[in-house]
């Protein structure tokens, strides 16, 4: 079907795409109609009033001309040449009607200039002035009549409405002239934007320019319309039934033949039928499940049939190369022999006695499998049978605790691949998931990115930080995790881009976390939970001693003979410049005094040159040159030597802290105030103690006068740090018994617990990661509720021998052993009484 319109090149240049919005910007009337112009004869083109048109000038007497028509005012005219093979038109060979055109813009080049005209009015020309070097003549007016009528009006609707028809069967039509056709502003613009583009003959074209009434231009543009429309509904008819009348088989043939033959022109065959005969090879050879394979088949044909210089190519080409490099079948052997995987878990960490107990607990299960079979006559049924081969760990702790790099030494011990993921700031579902075929650059998730590149479907994959995952407009990343941690589900995880079922059920999954608050309670419930409480300092020396200053000797350039380290200066160090669970800053601390030492070798060029520098020993005495002054004092005993202070023990996802309660009194009308940016929970706990301690002043020896003109504040220090939970309700009502006592809290006790109305002690959490900050703080006994006694069970054998539990039910228990208590304690005085 051929294009009735002319294309942007047969108007002899490249039209402005913008022409339309450039068109109504800078169209003008003319102000003047000058006597006399240069002539620009047009071969086999016409140009209009009140259009814009792009025009090739590549004869020497047009350059000429164009050249001193920029420099003067940029006026011409153009009219069209009767004969388009003549090279060198005179006046004869010129019609009399042209149009004064203004020169906008001049694009230069070799092969001629490109002009962009703007057609301004209609002109007759009347005689010319000269010939050489290029035509001038005088002008004289040709004006158009516009008559405004109801024929006028239905010639334009007719125009339109053929029109549409004709865009909707040509599908190609520029969207750019519809909209130049549809905005113009009169009959007369309409007309000449229409014959601008709509393809005829040059004497037609010439005519239209001449009638002198848009009325007749219009009924020749409306006859021309209708007769392109009739022709493309034709050549639509006979388009379709040429393609019915053709067998599918023989369509095909062809194709392929064109198609083979463009691969061969562009020389894309070999190539081409390489990939396609790489990919099979692969296919054949990956083991893939049943439906992959099928869709790698599938896919397979669809590249066969594209060009590779087709952006489609490249997409499925890298689904391909997904497909058939990920790690169906292939997987490690594990190494079952449990005094190697002891030996190697005892040689990368010290204590954690429970998680390398789960370890090689996994370890005899799988060996117990692989050498026990199955009897069949007591087999249970098929539904009944979970060969689940994974696992599922989480490890939650402080940081420093050890969680990452354990997370290594388990893969070492099984001798499998390892892969490490941290999910710290992850928020969108496709990390996990990955995206969709449809968007581009779309990739698998995290996950099956990791198990391609390590090659073996059963590592051990290690989610990091699993506690620091977000959720926004892109999806729930903790959400997208529930089928790939559970062991149920996991065995045909589908990625999104891949969208075939891959078996994650080998993999041994380990999670990592501070605190488990912030994981979803459904990810929470498919996870064995491990915790990490954090260490003592004796387990802090020996790590130390066996890790920490060998690695950091090693990484700082030293040798072992040229620095050491006394016990009470590793002491020092991890109570005096450490306060932590971990050993992160311990290690940082090392770190720094092997750094001084090595400055100090490395600026004495003899030690350098001789290989053997004197040995340094790291005393308690010298360890402030390294480190400089202490940073952590011995306060508890200073805060609690007056009445009103109370130690008590609280849990952070950093491990166990010490909190000091204060609590004050002064004349008042009985309010009660609580500071130190606290929660609703430890603010109500604080209400609950004052309760308390208001219902018993006859069994503490409070004046019952006492509360009617005073006012009370309790505040917890640190008041820039958030702090909440029950577990401090013990201690208020300690500090507020001492202080209306007048006895002081003995400075080595810390307690913790939750108290009721009645004076019960309710069990709390975090006791571990409790005693062992009370441990490191020096405290000699602690307060705990006798429903925690169980929690002791995991607490290290030096902890138990330091300290000192009591357990206790009712706060009087507490309070006999936490204060001073003289045989007949002495009753706090009212205000007005001290008064």
């Amino acid at each position: 079907m051929s294009d009735p319109f002319l294309s942007f090149a047969d108007m002899g240049g490249q039209r402005d795409r913008s022409a339309a919005a450039f068109l109504q910007e800078t169209l003008k009337p003319l102000s003047y109609l000058p006597s006399e112009l240069p002539v620009l004869p047009l071969r086999n083109v016409v140009i209009y009033p009140l259009t814009l048109a792009p025009i090739r000038v590549n004869r020497p007497r047009s350059l000429e001309l164009v050249d001193d028509v920029i420099a003067a005012d940029r006026l011409m005219v153009v009219v069209a040449s009767k004969d388009i093979d003549l090279e060198e038109p005179g006046p004869d060979d010129l019609y009399r009607t042209g149009v004064i055109v203004m020169v906008h813009r001049v694009f230069k080049a070799p092969e001629g200039n490109t002009l962009v005209l703007q057609g301004m009015t209609r002109v007759r020309l009347d005689s010319f002035t000269q010939t050489e070097p290029y035509l001038r003549a005088n002008l004289s007016a040709h004006p158009e009549a516009e008559p405004d009528g109801v024929e006028v009006e239905a010639l334009q609707r007719g125009i339109l409405d053929v029109f549409g028809r004709l865009a909707d069967l040509l599908p190609a039509l520029p969207n750019e002239l519809t909209a130049m056709i549809r905005g113009a502003e009169s009959p007369l613009q309409l007309a000449y934007i229409l014959a601008t583009h709509l393809r005829m003959p040059l004497e037609t074209a010439q005519q239209i320019l001449e009638y002198n009434d848009a009325e007749a231009k219009l009924r020749e543009l409306l006859t021309l319309l209708s007769h392109e429309v009739e022709v493309a509904e034709v050549g639509q008819k006979i388009q379709n039934e040429a393609q019915s009348e053709i067998e599918k088989n023989q369509r095909e043939y062809i194709l392929r033949h064109q198609l083979e033959a463009i691969r061969k022109e562009l020389g894309e065959g070999d190539e081409h039928k390489a990939d396609v005969e790489e990919f099979e090879r692969k296919i054949a050879e990956s083991a893939m499940p049943e439906e992959a394979q099928q869709e790698a088949r599938r896919e397979l044909e669809r590249l066969q049939r594209v060009p590779m210089a087709s952006p489609e190519y490249g997409v499925i080409r890298t689904y391909l190369d997904w497909l058939v490099n990920l790690p169906w079948q292939t997987t490690t052997n594990d190494n079952l022999n449990l005094a190697h995987a002891r030996e190697v878990l005892n040689e990368d960490h010290y204590d954690l006695e429970k998680i390398k107990e789960r370890i090689l607990e996994y370890l005899a299960v799988r060996r117990l499998r692989l050498e026990r079979t199955d009897d069949e006559a007591n087999a249970p049924p098929d539904y009944l049978r979970r060969e689940r081969e994974g696992a599922l760990l989480c490890f939650v702790g402080p940081p420093g605790t050890g969680k990452t790099s354990l997370g290594r030494s388990i893969a070492r011990a099984l001798g499998r691949e390892f892969v490490r993921q941290s999910l710290g700031g992850v928020r969108d579902e496709a990390e996990i998931r990955g995206h969709r075929r449809t968007y581009i650059g779309a990739l698998p998730g995290r996950i099956m990115q990791a198990i391609r590149r390590v090659g073996s479907k059963n590592p051990v994959f290690m989610l990091d930080e699993i506690d620091k995952l977000g959720a926004d407009f892109r999806g729930d990343p903790a959400s997208a995790l529930l089928e790939v941690l559970d062991p149920e589900q996991n065995r045909e995880f589908r990625d999104h881009y891949l969208d075939v079922p891959f078996d994650l059920s080998e993999v041994l999954f380990i999670t990592t976390a501070n605190w488990l608050d912030p994981i979803p309670a459904p990810l929470r419930d498919r996870m064995e939970i491990i915790t990490l409480a954090g260490y003592t300092d004796f387990e802090k020396r020996h790590i130390a001693r066996g890790y920490l200053i060998p690695r950091q000797i090693r990484e700082n350039g030293l040798r072992a003979e040229e620095i050491t380290f006394s016990d009470n200066a590793l002491h020092a160090i991890i109570s005096d410049y450490t306060r932590e669970a971990g050993v992160r800053n311990l290690e940082r601390e090392i770190g720094r005094v092997c750094r001084k030492i090595a400055t100090g070798i490395a600026e004495d060029a003899k030690n350098i040159a001789s290989q053997n520098a004197p040995l340094t020993r790291i005393t308690q005495q010298n360890l402030h040159k390294y480190l400089g002054p202490q940073r952590f004092l011995a306060e508890v005993a200073q805060r609690t030597a007056i009445p009103g202070v109370a130690t008590g023990l609280a849990w952070t996802p950093t491990g166990g802290e010490l909190i000091f309660i204060e609590a004050t009194h002064m004349p008042g009308n009985q309010q009660f105030t609580v500071t130190g940016k606290l929660g609703e929970v430890m603010k109500e706990s604080a209400q609950a103690a004052l309760s308390y301690v208001r219902a018993h002043t006859e069994e503490l020896h409070i004046a019952p006068e006492f509360f009617k003109n005073t006012d009370i504040h309790v505040h917890v220090p640190a008041g820039a740090v958030p702090k909440d939970g029950p577990s401090a309700g013990v201690t208020i009502a300690v500090a507020l018994v001492s202080l209306l006592t007048g006895q002081c809290v003995h400075a080595d006790v810390g307690m913790t617990g939750e108290l009721t109305l009645r004076g019960q002690i309710l069990p709390i959490g975090g006791v571990k990661e409790k005693i062992l900050a009370a441990h490191r703080a020096g405290l000699a006994r602690i307060i705990l509720p006798r429903e925690n006694k169980k929690d002791l069970v995991d607490l290290p054998a030096e902890v138990r021998r330091d300290i000192e539990t009591i357990f206790v039910e009712r706060v009087e228990e507490a309070l006999s052993a936490a204060l001073q208590l003289p045989a007949a304690p002495t009753p706090a005085k009212t205000p007005s009484e001290e008064l």
